[in-house]
This record gives structure tokens, sequence and C-alpha cells, in this order.
């Protein structure tokens, strides 16, 4: 019985020098079989995805111990055919495989040589990963694009509206009418802006190409503008308070992302908050620590847990936003080497609090 199996010649250098490595220090699971199927070795985390200890497998037949089956119930084992196939065969791309009564697994499979170009294969190394991950990375992206389609929909509907309309009646409309219809229209395409720039850091903090860019960046001074900012935009100066307590450290930071950060913390306490929103900062032992307080109804216990995750609305109910900006928040402090955590602020409410590193960078 022969499968889908994929020739291919390249060299896989993690054999070299396997000899001096754990095969227990690996992440993945791992199981060794000779040509013939016996399993010659099984690693910790194979034990754990597979649910069968070494003691049980080692020295026995695969498929007695270990009865992989691909998504069409085919052995996996006799798809392989290590005697079979073409000479430069040297792996099998990744698939799902499950045994009975198990969550699914991705599998890789290298066929070692001896000689390594066109000789006979030796043995054949199999890599376990568990599916679940991948399964919820795939929903997490199936989210995203069906968040990005929802927030789209509705500005971009509106620009085509507005601009339509008065493409087509322009001289039917007074001037006062014609300014509020480009004022809607340029905020909207500011939240488009905003939505794709959200995008662009979700995708730079899961890749790790988050750049900072440091300088000195005076805490107190960036949280003020940002509270000036809102006050310009329509909130009761009243709303803010400021708390500078003892004398703060030099801190290197990236002065954008740091307004980004206080942007977010401050617009998720005036959005899921009531009350007045108290942004306190103070030295602590190796660096600054920022609490963004508000007087809402805080965050559930059980909920502190998913606060930083995407799409993270409060309490599961909507009120605008994309439901990134503390996921995003998580990441650009991360970024700068900091912590952040929430928990009940001490006049109710929730406390988003981040600490940041003080001292000049290593340039070197």
């Amino acid at each position: 019985m022969r499968c889908d199996d994929t020739p291919g010649g390249t060299r896989d250098r993690a054999d070299q020098g396997s000899a001096h490595i754990d095969m227990d220090e690996l992440p993945d699971g791992l199981v060794v079989v000779d040509v013939d199927g016996v399993v010659l070795g099984v690693n910790r985390a194979a034990e754990r995805l597979t649910g069968v200890t070494r003691e049980a497998a080692t020295g026995r037949h695969i498929s007695d111990t270990l009865p992989l089956r691909d998504a069409d119930g085919r052995d996996w084992w006799k798809c392989l055919d290590p005697h079979g196939g073409l000479a430069t065969r040297s792996r099998q791309p990744e698939r799902p495989l499950h045994l009975p009564g198990r969550p699914e697994l991705l599998a890789v499979t290298r066929l070692v040589r001896s000689p390594e170009r066109g000789g006979p294969v030796v043995r054949i190394v199999l890599t376990l990963r568990d599916a679940s991950a991948r399964a919820r990375l795939e929903r997490s992206r199936a989210d995203l694009v069906s968040t990005v389609a929802h927030e789209l929909r509705s500005p971009l509907t509106s620009v085509k509206g507005f601009t339509a309309t008065l493409l087509g009646k322009w001289e039917r409309f007074s001037d006062a009418q014609k300014l509020v219809m480009l004022e809607t229209v340029n905020a909207d395409a500011d939240r488009v802006t905003r939505l794709i720039t959200e995008l662009l850091d979700v995708s730079r903090i899961e890749s790790g190409r988050l750049q900072i860019h440091r300088q000195i960046v005076d805490i107190p001074a960036r949280a003020r503008r940002i509270i000036a900012g809102r006050v310009a935009a329509g909130e009761r100066e009243e709303r803010f308070r400021l708390e500078v307590r003892g004398e703060l450290p030099e801190t290197w930071l990236d002065q954008d992302k740091i307004d980004q950060i206080l942007g977010n913390l401050v617009e998720n306490g005036l959005r899921h908050g009531r009350g007045t929103v108290t942004i306190v900062v103070e030295p602590v032992e190796w660096g600054v620590a920022v609490s963004v307080r508000d007087e809402g109804e805080g965050v559930a216990p059980e909920l502190v847990g998913r606060v930083f995750r995407q799409f993270w609305r409060g309490n599961g109910r909507r009120r605008g936003g994309t439901g990134l900006g503390l996921f995003i928040v998580k990441g650009l402090v991360e970024a700068h080497g900091g912590t952040i955590s929430v928990q009940r602020a001490p006049g109710g409410g929730a406390e988003f609090r981040f600490i940041l590193p003080a001292g000049a960078p290593d340039f070197g």
C-alpha cells in the first residue's frame, strides 16, 4: 500500500550531533523506529502526547503500540513504506495523524539513510506535536478576519455613501450640510486607519518584529499629554487624575509606544469604567510602575486570565472597538522588558499596572 509520499533531498542538520542531546529535553514528541518498524526510543513529550510509555513501546512494532492513522483511516506505517519509493526520499511532510481515543497530532517523518545520499533507510524519526495549538491559531486567524471585516464594513459604507451622495448631488446641499458629511467621512477614514495600525501591531507582536526606538522618556509628561488630548476631544477635565509619587529614575523607552500604551489604557478605563480615571506613576525597585485605575465594575477574577487575549471586550459584552487594544498593550510593555497585570483598584473598578525597567539601555 502506497500513500502520497513526497520525495526530497533536504539535509536535516538536526541529526548532526544528536547523540549529545537528551531526547527528553526536546519540546516535541519524538519516536525513533528502525527500518522494520521496531521502536528504538520514545521521549517524555511523546509519552504525554500518545499516552504510551517508553517501556510499553520500546522493542515492539510501532503498529502494535502506536497504531497511527491518517485522516482517511489509513495505517501510517504502511503508507510510509520505508523500503520503497525513491532513494532520494528523506522526509514525509507534516500531516495530521491520530491514535484511537486520543487528540489529533501533527507529525513530520524523517527517513535517515546511510550513506545519506541514496543509501538504504536505517531508521525513521517521527516528530509529534499537539494539533490543538494549531487549531486555536487557525480559529484566532478566522476571528481576526471576521473582526476586520465587521469593523471595516461600517466606516467604508459610510465613506462610500457620503462621497457618492456629494458627487451626485453636490449642488443640492448647503455648505453646512457638506461640512457635516465631509467631517463624517474624515472621522470614518480615521477609524479605518486606526484599525489598520492595530492589525500591523498585532502582526509585529506575533512575529517578533516589533522594533523599539529608545530615548529618555518623561512618563508623567506623556500621561499629561494623553489626558490633554482626551479633554480636547470632549471629555471633562475632572474625570482624570494624575499622581506622581517619589523621585522617578531615568527611563529609556520608545516614546510613541508609551503614548500608545497609556492611550489604550485610558481609553479602556473610559469605555469600560465609570467615574474618575486615575494614573499613578511611582518608582519601584527595578524601574517605574504605572497604574491606570477606573471606578467601574472591575474585572471578575475568573476573567483575569483572558483580559490580554485578542478580542477580549470585557465581561463578554461588546462595547465597541476591535478587542485588540489590551493584547497590543501587553505586547508593547513586554517588548520594553516590562510586565503588566490587572487587579481590583483600591476604590473598586479595574487597575492595570505595568512596570518598565529603568536605566540606559546597553547599546553595545
